[in-house]
């Protein structure tokens, strides 16, 4: 396994499993993960807006017990602040949440998972709603990312969480936190595939030494994946599984257009975290490694990149209005 060093000296696996599984059960992460230790997957994705946190946690606890080859050290597990927490007097709350819900004493990689924070009406109402016909979630304008990092600090210095980092935030937004930051943000973990390659924003990751995730990295969701009134959120991107440059790519190499996809961003040091609970696409997705794409595959897969136009996801109803919205309008260059 090949890993990413983390400015904090922190070692970050490279391939890992998302688990994200909405709108499917949230149960299907056991399946997803038993069958994804013995392949080698040691980097898991989840929380808490996902609800797999506890079957993680399940899953991982069976293992450790039962499995001596498995240690706690060599587990890397991300997880996320939620919308609601989105408070400096609720983090702390929402780690000590994640943390028994996980069966763990800490955290690798804590991040905030959207800089729009929402209205905390309880623990368990995860998407609190202002307008129940439109669906329109009920937005906390006053979010305060700067006091919400320091909270973040305090996790790390109190040894619940051992790296801390961002998720679909912006250039401006990652400028104002390495500002008043004393631990600089470790990871940012944002939409990013061959379609939508975001070069400003890698830039000014790597001049921070902050690392990249990719999710959605073989691509973006189909919009019709989302509940009816987010659809319009979500622009008719074509699947980039069944892009030709990535096909004939593909089989050049005899590997799946996904192999393709996932080594194209590895190659640029991104960690990228596809999602499946198929076992034999468990396996093609960590077998990446074992070849290399030269300079022609990797300029005509940069030849791809639609920018903007290429985003699928946006966030719930309404969260433009919010002040820290991070995204352009949806389908702008």
């Amino acid at each position: 396994m090949k890993f990413l060093k983390l400015n904090n000296g922190s070692n970050m696996p490279i391939v890992g499993l998302g688990l994200s599984v909405f709108p499917e059960d949230p149960k299907t992460v056991e399946t997803s993960v038993e069958l994804a230790l013995p392949i080698g997957y040691r980097m898991f994705d989840t929380a808490s807006l996902y609800k797999t946190e506890e079957h993680l946690g399940v899953t991982l606890k069976a293992n450790l017990l039962k499995n001596p080859n498995i240690k706690r050290k060599d587990l890397f597990i991300v997880t996320k602040l939620p919308q609601i927490g989105m408070r400096p007097d609720l983090v702390d709350r929402f780690v000590t949440k994640s943390l028994k819900d996980l069966q763990l004493d800490y955290i690798d990689l804590y991040l905030i998972h959207w800089p729009i924070g929402m209205e905390f009406r309880g623990e368990n109402d995860l998407f609190p709603m202002l307008d129940v016909t439109t669906k329109e979630c009920a937005y906390d304008f006053k979010t305060d990312l700067e006091g919400i990092w320091k909270a973040l600090e305090a996790q790390v210095k109190a040894g619940r969480v051992k790296s801390i980092g961002l998720s679909n935030v912006n250039e401006t937004q990652i400028e104002r936190i390495v500002k008043i930051a004393e631990i600089l943000p470790a990871n940012n973990q944002i939409e990013l595939h061959a379609y939508i390659q975001q070069p400003k924003l890698r830039k000014l990751c790597e001049k921070y030494d902050i690392s990249i995730t990719a999710y959605y990295p073989i691509g973006g969701r189909n919009r019709l994946q989302y509940p009816e009134e987010w659809q319009k959120l979500a622009p008719p991107v074509p699947p980039l599984l069944d892009d030709p440059v990535v096909t004939a790519i593909s089989k050049k190499h005899d590997k799946t257009p996904a192999q393709v996809l996932l080594r194209f961003l590895t190659q640029l040091n991104v960690a990228v975290i596809p999602k499946s609970s198929n076992a034999n696409r468990l396996k093609e997705n960590f077998n990446i490694l074992n070849f290399t794409l030269d300079s022609d595959d990797m300029d005509k897969l940069r030849g791809l990149d639609q920018g903007e136009s290429a985003r699928t996801c946006f966030g719930m109803p309404g969260c433009d209005k919010h002040p820290e919205y991070p995204f352009p309008i949806a389908g702008s260059k």
